[in-house]
């Protein structure tokens, strides 16, 4: 049996990051995040993470040759063998093509989660990211139990610099102008499947399995 690639699409704060963990985890796949990779060389302070630092910090999206080789490094891991979840990557249509270069015959699902640019607005305006695990929970939607604390491990709960209204405009501002257009690549090769990302999420979540067939996930999922 071929792996399972499931690739999420939308904007940023249309909630990829959310569905993709509870996706994974009930498919049996691992989550793949071009976000923990960032993370993950920012926190190591390697080269590559100096120079996506101040990308993301500005909104604007990282640019190919920093984003490809660490993906395809960890997606060749043991893990992905079965398949995996993807968000955040492809952004572009240049990375989608060489994405697709590299599955080769493996034929990828693309579900685009549709969200109003003016909740993503309000989204990011309330949303707070933990120092220490990066656990992110939200003012309305998620509140912490303890004000400024981390419900996982009790560490400090700020805004990130990316969740500014002037920055989330302008990632929006990007996001359409570069990464739009996924949603029409992914359907022209018949791999799309499209919700409303507004709803609750569980609702969300219960539309996301609905148009993924069991049959896709590529392995048991998880007890």
């Amino acid at each position: 049996m071929q792996p399972s690639v499931i690739i999420l699409l939308g904007a940023p704060g249309a909630g990829k990051g959310t569905q993709a963990v509870r996706l994974a985890a009930a498919r049996g796949l691992p989550h793949v995040s071009t976000g923990d990779l960032f993370r993950e060389n920012l926190k190591q302070e390697t080269a590559l993470g100096k120079q996506a630092k101040g990308y993301m910090d500005s909104g604007k999206l990282v640019p190919d040759e920093l984003v490809l080789d660490m993906l395809f490094a960890r997606v060749a891991r043991p893990d992905c063998a079965h398949g995996y979840v993807l968000d955040g990557f492809p952004r572009t249509l240049p990375q989608a093509e060489a994405f697709a270069r590299r599955l080769g015959r493996i034929a990828p699902v693309a579900v685009n989660i549709v969200v109003r640019d003016a909740t993503i607005v309000e989204r990011a305006a309330g949303r707070l990211t933990c120092k220490a695990c990066g656990n992110v929970q939200h003012l309305r939607h998620a509140p912490p139990r303890v004000a400024g604390k981390c419900d996982r491990c009790a560490g400090e709960l700020v805004q990130r610099a990316d969740d500014a209204p002037h920055v989330v405009t302008e990632r929006l501002r990007v996001y359409h102008e570069q990464t739009a257009p996924l949603v029409g690549y992914y359907a022209r090769a018949g791999a799309l499947r499209e919700l409303d990302g507004e709803q609750s999420p569980d609702a969300v979540f219960h539309a996301l399995t609905s148009v993924l067939p069991p049959q896709e996930a590529g392995i048991t999922p998880r007890l």
